[in-house]
């Protein structure tokens, strides 16, 4: 995140990640094999300005790229990193001066912005010997009275309604709608633009912008998929497209 007296903004930089974002080719433990982006990165970490935090939703290689962190810490060695339990040890490693760890409802206020760590409908790996090692979450972020939510990786489940009871309802969401696919397989830790609808209703959201697809063939979906059914999602959960938007990789959101 950069400083909020500069941006403003949320900018989307490519499937599960906005504030801040991925920089690699592959989302996967090794350079040379593995899903492969599908859209080119929107920036270079070089291009960005000065960033005072990064929040890191859990340990999968498509949201914690070592690469990209190594690349963060170079270009902002300040950084602040805030991580789910366990995680802290692995990016220290990659020269993090700075990371905190937290559990579920825990927070941090840093420059009169704060960050509650929230609960995900997910799970963790990164090796044959560590699933469920590490704890996966959301994102609150609570600045200048209003709330910006970022959730991750998650499953759809109607108990997340438990972050706006407990934090408030939500200005702006970044909502995942890819990597459903089969429903089978994926309904347990990724919800579909159905979900992301009734999660938009569920926290009581004013606007919300789409994330998590078009990036990685991860699924069993086309990479343009989402966006039709969730065209279907919104006018089932009568919700203004408006009030969701699919923006461009790049783009920027008003906050």
């Amino acid at each position: 995140m950069v400083r909020p007296r500069d941006y403003a903004v949320s900018v989307w930089a490519a499937y599960g990640s906005s504030l801040t974002r991925f920089f690699s080719k592959r989302a996967s433990p090794v350079s040379f094999y593995g899903p492969a982006r599908r859209t080119p990165a929107s920036v270079s970490v070089e291009h960005l300005p000065p960033i005072d935090v990064v929040v890191i939703s859990h340990n999968h290689y498509d949201h914690l790229d070592l690469p990209s962190i190594r690349r963060l810490v170079k270009h902002s060695p300040q950084v602040r990193f805030l991580v789910p339990l366990g995680l802290k040890r692995l990016v220290e490693k990659q020269g993090a001066r700075q990371v905190d760890e937290l559990d579920w409802w825990d927070d941090r206020t840093i420059s009169g912005i704060t960050f509650t760590c929230v609960p995900a409908h997910h799970w963790s790996v990164r090796s044959l010997w560590d699933q469920n090692q590490t704890l996966w979450c959301g994102w609150m972020m609570r600045v200048n009275h209003k709330n910006y939510y970022f959730p991750g990786d998650s499953a759809y489940s109607y108990t997340l309604k438990e972050i706006a009871e407990r934090l408030g309802s939500v200005e702006v969401a970044a909502l995942p709608i890819g990597a459903y696919a089969p429903r089978w397989m994926m309904k347990n830790s990724h919800m579909d633009p159905q979900g992301a609808a009734r999660l938009h209703n569920d926290l009581g959201c004013q606007r919300s912008f789409a994330m998590h697809w078009g990036a990685f063939e991860l699924s069993d979906e086309a990479l343009d998929e989402p966006l039709t059914e969730l065209s279907g999602a919104l006018l089932e959960q009568n919700i203004s497209p408006d009030d969701f938007q699919v923006i461009k990789i790049g783009a920027y959101f008003p906050l």
